[in-house]
């Protein structure tokens, strides 16, 4: 007996012509545990059935009486076709090497049997193991629905003892139609990262798969993910989203003069009152919800729900249910837990729809379906539901070339991009730079409880040339933490992040000792005269409040405008 990997293969056994006399085939039965008689059939025949041989005539050939006893013949095999082929058990298989060129040994049904249940035994426990290792809950039913596998997340996801479970019919714990197993035994379509609410304080994500052997399904295996805190945190984050403008006066918290930026105010004051979508796009933190924020309170709509949903901070499977809302009965037993979509949420109002250009593209279908007819239908639902909510969602630049390439759905393009607006980018918008920094100076002055401190001309100039890749929403933290880590009257360099870099060769001194230039880089000079203009234009020329607005001394902007010619148009 000697193994092929984890097979037993005996080779106790000889090849005898078939012309060999019973005799000699006697004999060697008492040698070998298998005499194995040769020829265009192969007879096998094995130790304990010598007694058998022993009614035969010793001088008998073996193989004419084999077949008058109708002896039944063995098949050959490699351990290859074993796994492949269907063998006919009823004698022992000879066994050949895989390039067939010799019989190696003898494979009996009983051993086979042994063999398979070993490898089951083997195949359930990395099963049942990697079933263990992940976190997400794993169940298996076989071709009837029962269930074969329910590991211990599977027990914390829905409070059921895997030996409550194991082998009964899932149906009988869970709604019918509820129950993604068996969509997946009736059709045999996986499914991906779909939403599902298995009772009313839980939420999953499903990744489901049929079994299927011999192009039969034999059962289905699924994961779910719970996502319940994920979603709450959701809901919290958005439930207490901060107002970022002014109410009465909400075009007023945007600050910018350039003329890029007054472009884009203009055209949000003249669609504030129109109920059409629009579409604004920009690069993250550009400012695109304040301005979405702006339009819902500068128009007709201000007095209704303002509600925001982020595409990417949702996770994919659950953003139509977020979006569209479910059905009573859908995901429960309970016909009582239905629940609103932020569509319905917002009726009357505007739902501010962040980073759309990276929604599902089977939910951009649905969504886009809705902007056409107004109407949708619940997850799990039969009814139209019409709402009235006036959509303003945000994307990168790069949608329209997401729409040109296909990964982006055109009919929602078109429908949400008959306003497009679009916000530039900090680095190209340099001129408002210096007034951003004053406004959140004071509201973080204010928020720390510390008195409003001088800039000085080093850290503005480093602000100022600055690529700021994180736009508006960057410089608003990096002057928080200047002046939560500021204990002085001047704000300095010193307490800026590592990744903000430092061009200016100089120190930091006190602002009443700051006369120097505010750019010693010759390259820099245009944006210093244009920061020194936009400074003058705000204070209607006044130099003392324009020093101020700059955050340096009165002796250096004198000797800027005297350098620059400025005098002559600021008096």
């Amino acid at each position: 007996m000697f193994k092929n990997g984890q097979i037993n293969i005996d080779d106790s056994f000889i090849l005898l012509e078939p012309h060999t006399p019973l005799i000699e085939l006697k004999n060697k039965l008492l040698q070998y545990r298998f005499v194995v008689i040769t020829g265009e059939t192969y007879y096998i025949i094995k130790h304990s059935e010598v007694n058998f041989i022993a009614l035969g005539a010793d001088s008998l050939p073996a193989a004419p009486w084999l077949e008058e006893m109708q002896w039944l013949s063995s098949e050959v095999s490699t351990i290859t076709e074993l796994l492949e082929v269907q063998i006919d058990w009823r004698r022992p298989v000879l066994i050949e090497n895989e390039g067939r060129e010799r019989i190696i040994g003898i494979m009996t049904a009983d051993e086979w049997i042994r063999h398979l249940n070993v490898k089951t035994k083997r195949l359930n426990s990395y099963f049942h193991t990697l079933a263990e290792t992940v976190n997400d809950a794993v169940t298996a039913v076989d071709q009837e629905g029962e269930v074969i596998c329910w590991n211990s997340a599977a027990e914390a996801t829905y409070g059921i003892k895997r030996e409550t479970i194991i082998g009964k019919k899932i149906g009988a714990y869970f709604h019918t139609e509820d129950i993604m197993l068996h969509h997946i035994l009736n059709e045999g379509h996986p499914v991906r990262r779909v939403y599902h609410r298995p009772s009313s304080d839980t939420h999953v994500l499903i990744n489901a798969s049929p079994i299927i052997q011999d192009n039969i399904i034999i059962g289905g295996v699924a994961t779910e993910q719970d996502i319940t805190q994920i979603v709450r945190l959701n809901e919290e984050l958005y439930s207490s989203l901060p107002l970022l403008v002014h109410q009465e006066r909400p075009f007023s918290s945007i600050i910018g003069g350039s003329t890029e930026i007054q472009e884009a105010l203009k055209i949000a004051k003249k669609t504030a009152y129109a109920d059409i979508p629009v579409l604004l796009t920009g690069e993250p933190g550009s400012g695109k919800e304040i301005l979405a924020q702006a339009i819902h309170y500068g128009g007709s709509r201000k007095n209704e729900p303002f509600l925001s949903i982020n595409c990417t901070a949702v996770p994919s499977g659950f953003l139509e249910a977020e979006l569209f809302g479910y059905q009573g009965g859908a995901f429960t037993n309970d016909e009582q837990t239905g629940q609103a979509g932020k569509l319905e949420q917002a009726h009357g109002g505007t739902l501010f729809i962040a980073d759309i250009d990276q929604m599902p593209f089977d939910s951009q279908v649905k969504f886009s379906n809705y902007l056409e007819q107004q109407s949708f239908q619940r997850i799990g639902g039969t009814e139209s539901v019409t709402t009235h909510t006036r959509i303003i969602a945000a994307a990168s630049p790069a949608i329209e070339e997401m729409m040109r390439k296909g990964t982006f759905h055109k009919g929602l393009y078109y429908h949400l991009a008959v306003i497009n607006i679009d916000i530039p980018p900090l680095r190209e918008r340099t001129a408002d730079i210096v007034e951003l920094v004053q406004r959140f100076m004071k509201e973080f002055t204010i928020k720390y409880k510390k008195p409003m401190p001088d800039i000085s001309p080093t850290l503005m100039t480093t602000l100022i040339k600055y690529n700021w890749p994180g736009n508006i929403r960057e410089l608003r933290n990096v002057v928080e933490r200047i002046i939560l880590l500021n204990d002085g009257d001047v704000l300095t360099t010193e307490h800026l992040p590592k990744g903000i870099i430092v061009t200016h060769p100089q120190k930091d001194h006190d602002v009443s000792n700051q006369d120097n230039v505010l750019h010693e880089d010759p390259t820099s000079a245009n944006e210093e005269i244009a920061t020194i203009r936009e400074a003058l234009h705000k204070t209607y020329g006044n130099k003392s409040a324009a020093a101020k607005l700059l955050g340096i001394s009165r002796g250096t902007i004198y000797n800027k405008i005297k350098e620059y010619g400025l005098d002559e148009n600021n008096d």
